[in-house]
């Protein structure tokens, strides 16, 4: 434990509350392993017990971890310090971001008036235009859209579901490797994430079964653009996959599916199979623009039922103004055309770097989305390495459970006339970290 921070507080409440300040503060790091429960015990004149329900409730809110002989340490995204990327350093070309390319993005216009007459919008949340457009959206990929609800975003959506229908303690299949802001959500909710491993068809039918043998309770997966690997269900493994989860029909499924329209692969979607509790989950980030705030989903009626419940307790409904911009955009011919473009221009962009990369004999994985996923011997080497060849990736480690290293790499903005020369440096790259740390 950092020996600047010494933690306090006779009751288990206030020990709580004195871990927790030291997290919110920085002086206790994500991974600082704070003292056995006797040892703390005693430095503060306090029963065992008391000390060990101060974890406890630390564990069940997400900010420390207990790992076995490990002992008890800051957990990796604590729940009151959600970890950030790297700050871009000046002069350097951005790979990192995962963001799409500006130029492939409608112009934002809010509706120029909205109704002012009276309404209720907590009896009458959605817009019935919207979810008609919802349902045209979803439905030729052959989503069931008999139900479905909006939120302000994926994370928003997945987050009120987790947490109205898990505890604390409770076991989540999560992708390995997979999208960070989801494995630090899991972390923040005090549920439990067990890897699933993932390869160029999205989730591996063998370790799924493996993550079912645990006992989890939900599973949360991407059908298309798996962030970061890149991979997308085949119609053989979406099948051995809703094979396996019919066989457990309380198991809740959320099927992210968060490029859609620029992912550059058909959805072979998993809710179509006859599960018994599943939601569809859909964004517009990627390619109306991040500040939409807004997602929409299908799912069984049980599930609508429990969210639109939650979110009437809390954020009530999504603004009508915002589904009022996303119904102008979602029914625009324009910006359906634009979104096709994007599509095909990102997956152009991606096919050049896989290719430039395997042409010099590395491997690299980016079946559809935006991203690319390369595994290396040691992250920080290669991250820095790039770094002084002016480029900017993602190391792997906020992406990964216990899934082998790697890095990310966005390639929305990375023209093909670019991708050569990348995959040059990068074999100079890897080449150096060899010699020095030994691959």
């Amino acid at each position: 434990m950092a020996a600047q921070y010494a933690i306090s507080g006779t009751t288990a409440k206030g020990i709580a509350a004195s871990v927790e300040r030291g997290v919110a503060e920085g002086v206790l790091a994500p991974g600082t392993a704070l003292p056995p429960v006797r040892r703390l015990a005693d430095d503060l004149g306090v029963s065992p017990g008391t000390a060990a329900t101060a974890y406890k409730e630390l564990r069940q809110r997400g900010i420390v971890v207990t790992r076995g002989r490990g002992g008890t340490v800051v957990a990796p995204a604590p729940a009151v310090a959600s970890r950030r990327p790297p700050k871009v350093p000046a002069g350097v070309r951005d790979l990192a971001g995962g963001h799409p390319d500006p130029l492939l993005l409608p112009e934002l216009v809010p509706p120029s008036q909205l109704s002012p007459r009276a309404r209720s919008h907590r009896s009458a949340p959605r817009l019935a235009r919207l979810e008609e457009a919802v349902r045209d959206w979803l439905r030729p990929d052959g989503v069931p859209v008999e139900q479905v609800t909006f939120a302000h975003g994926a994370l928003d959506l997945i987050g009120r579901l987790l947490s109205v229908e898990l505890r604390p303690g409770d076991p989540v299949a999560m992708e390995d490797p997979g999208y960070h802001h989801l494995l630090d959500l899991v972390t923040a909710l005090g549920l439990r994430a067990i890897p699933v491993a993932v390869d160029d068809e999205g989730v591996r039918p063998d370790a799924l079964r493996a993550a079912l043998r645990a006992g989890v309770r939900a599973l949360v997966c991407s059908p298309r653009a798996q962030n970061p690997y890149g991979g997308c269900f085949s119609v053989a493994r979406r099948d051995a996959l809703a094979g396996l989860l019919r066989e457990e029909p309380d198991i809740l499924v959320v099927e992210n599916d968060h490029a859609s329209e620029v992912a550059g692969a058909p959805l072979h979607t998993l809710t179509a199979g006859g599960l018994g509790r599943w939601v569809h989950v859909r964004t517009v980030s990627k390619f109306l623009g991040a500040d939409l705030r807004w997602a929409a989903a299908a799912c069984d009626p049980t599930t609508l039922a429990r969210h639109d419940g939650r979110m009437l307790l809390t954020s009530g409904w999504v603004s009508h103004l915002l589904q009022e911009s996303v119904h102008g955009l979602l029914t625009d011919d324009g910006t359906r055309a634009l979104a096709a473009q994007a599509g095909g221009t990102y997956a152009l962009r991606r096919s050049a770097l896989l290719r430039e990369l395997r042409e010099q004999g590395i491997e690299a994985h980016g079946a559809s989305g935006m991203n690319v996923w390369v595994p290396v011997g040691d992250e920080s080497a290669v991250v820095n390495g790039l770094r002084s060849y002016g480029w900017w990736v993602a190391a792997g480690a906020r992406f990964r459970l216990s899934s082998g290293p790697g890095v990310r790499i966005s390639v929305a903005g990375l023209e093909p006339a670019e991708a050569a020369r990348l995959a040059s440096d990068f074999t100079v790259v890897l080449g150096e970290s060899e010699a020095t740390y030994g691959g």
